[in-house]
């Protein structure tokens, strides 16, 4: 079940920090989403959280695409059974949520084509780099289909509602420098270039405090998704921030090094 999507780990410089690199691994499908792939993602993300080297999880397709979204032949039965069906949705919104909640930046690199439940995939992903080949898009709509995994919620957070909308009814897919343009990837770059430039990301990642990138990813995460009022997130930052520096080793190392001149000895601690 796990080769449904691969595990390697990539060493990212002085002593043992790596990245994980997760790769849907269907590539004559263009890598569909189905349930067996989504507990082979769950386990594979239980192995990088266990995994106290890891400082950055990158994720892509193999092949020609990123992932074509849901199975479609294997909707006709799943969209008839109506335990089955919740459950995978629910599955697909708790598996492709853990990318939001790991306390590691995790990073899309969109090798090719990314529709429907591939976009929700990347929309789940804290940094989205993409080829410049890459078309990205929903589609849901084409098929008769209405998203459930994530992008009715999360696309318009990521690009503003006018677009979310014209993206969702129009069913067109994006060249990757207009996504770019239009905020929903961070960084388009020639095809052969994409994974040097994830993990080149992740290196420079993987020099900063595990602790406070863990925190400060869960902080803007948190309030982000609250959409709350700006005192509230003001107020919630605050606590998070006097905590971590009162009570952590690695505030005080920073400011020592820097006073030192030194490159500083962060222990995630």
């Amino acid at each position: 079940m796990n080769q449904l999507v691969t595990l390697s780990r990539e060493p990212l410089g002085r002593g043992k920090p790596c990245a994980a690199v997760l790769t849907l691994n269907r590539p004559a499908q263009l890598n569909p989403i189905d349930a067996a792939v989504l507990a082979a993602l769950d386990a594979r993300l239980d192995e990088v959280a266990a995994d106290p080297s890891v400082r950055a999880v990158l994720v892509t397709g193999a092949g020609r695409a990123f992932s074509a979204g849901g199975d479609l032949k294997g909707y006709q039965a799943l969209q008839r059974d109506s335990v089955a069906f919740p459950r995978f949705v629910g599955d697909l919104h708790r598996i492709f949520g853990r990318l939001r909640t790991i306390p590691v930046p995790s990073i899309a690199l969109v090798n090719g084509v990314a529709v429907a439940g591939g976009l929700e995939l990347i929309l789940n992903c804290d940094i989205v780099f993409a080829a410049a080949s890459a078309r990205i898009g929903d589609g849901h709509l084409n098929f008769g289909q209405m998203g459930g995994g994530g992008v009715l919620t999360l696309l318009w957070r990521a690009i503003g509602r006018a677009r979310a909308l014209e993206l969702m009814m129009s069913g067109r897919l994006l060249p990757a420098a207009e996504a770019a343009e239009w905020g929903l990837v961070n960084r388009v770059v020639p095809d052969d270039e994409l994974l040097a430039t994830g993990l080149a990301f992740a290196r420079d990642v993987a020099t900063k405090s595990p602790l406070a990138l863990a925190n400060a990813k869960q902080v803007m995460h948190d309030i982000w998704a609250s959409g709350g009022p700006v005192d509230a997130g003001l107020s919630r930052e605050l606590a998070a921030d006097v905590y971590y520096c009162l009570t952590s080793h690695d505030a005080p190392e920073g400011l020592a090094a820097f006073a030192e001149k030194r490159r500083p000895r962060f222990t995630g601690r």
